[in-house]
């Protein structure tokens, strides 16, 4: 299986928010993440980032 940590990136400073995801899916202006481990997070975010050589997607914060 291939999964990947999460960042959020706020105010030029990123943050870890979830590891090992498996799957991001897009839900209106939102992004649903679940990890392996079950846990879920739903982020008003966009995608910024994604390095599959690293495992690491970053997401930035989207205001409103």
């Amino acid at each position: 299986m291939c999964e990947a940590n999460v960042y959020l990136e706020r105010d030029g400073e990123e943050e870890l928010v979830l590891e090992s995801v498996y799957l991001i899916r897009p839900e209106g202006e939102r992004l649903f993440l679940v990890n392996i481990f079950g846990e879920q997070k739903l982020l008003r975010a966009t995608l910024k980032l994604l390095d599959f050589t690293e495992d690491k997607i970053i997401l930035k914060e989207r205001k409103g």
